[in-house]
């Protein structure tokens, strides 16, 4: 947990996969990664501090993997 983010537990099973590097890679080359980034982090995680990826990726209307890699940078203070 990282500025009170909470860390969704379904991350574990997919940053501990061989392939998240990819993921991430690619999620970084998403031209609007950066601004969904910096908008969860000062719009909807202070509203919402505990959602999830899942409920992150509906309401940004964004892929499972670009919300995963948002929470888990944000988790991680990146």
């Amino acid at each position: 947990m990282f500025r009170g983010v909470y860390v969704d537990p379904e991350l574990d099973k997919y940053v501990n996969n061989p392939l998240w590097p990819i993921l991430v890679e690619t999620v970084h080359t998403i031209v609007m990664y950066p601004h969904h980034k910096a908008y969860t982090a000062s719009n909807l995680l202070s509203q919402q501090p505990q959602m999830t990826s899942r409920e992150l990726a509906t309401k940004l209307g964004i892929s499972l993997g670009e919300a995963l890699v948002i929470l888990y940078e944000l988790g991680k203070g990146g």
